[in-house]
């Protein structure tokens, strides 16, 4: 059973930095592709950062335009963990995030729709 667990969110001043974890189960990473996404209040669901292949062999963290330069993708398959580490953070970075997997391996891109398999979130609030 694949099983996506966040933690790590919380209270932050703008320009402050957090870090994400999502502990997993039930696959590795050879084998799924896996994403962060997030969701403001009264907005759609967007995607943060996710890993991705254009080749099928070479593989990359590709990000949101909104957090280049400022959010970084990890994981540790040993730990069965992924990571977000969230810097510079500013109020419109607000929402709960999400740690998400494919079973079809990584895609071509970042999308919601490819992911089957989601954890329930954690809330980071950016705000003076």
């Amino acid at each position: 059973e694949v099983q996506l667990v966040e933690s790590g969110g919380g209270l932050v001043q703008p320009g402050g930095s957090l870090r994400l974890s999502c502990a997993f189960s039930g696959f590795t990473l050879d084998d799924y592709g896996i994403g962060w996404f997030r969701q403001a209040p009264g907005k759609d669901r967007e995607p943060v950062s996710c890993i991705i292949s254009r080749d099928g062999s070479t593989y990359f963290a590709e990000y949101a335009d909104s957090v280049k330069g400022r959010f970084t993708m990890s994981s540790d398959n040993a730990k069965n963990t992924m990571y977000l580490e969230m810097n510079s953070l500013r109020p419109e970075d607000t929402a709960v995030y999400y740690c998400a997997a494919d079973s079809w391996g990584p895609g071509s891109g970042c999308y919601d729709y490819t992911m089957e398999y989601w954890g329930n979130g954690t809330l980071v609030t950016v705000s003076s």
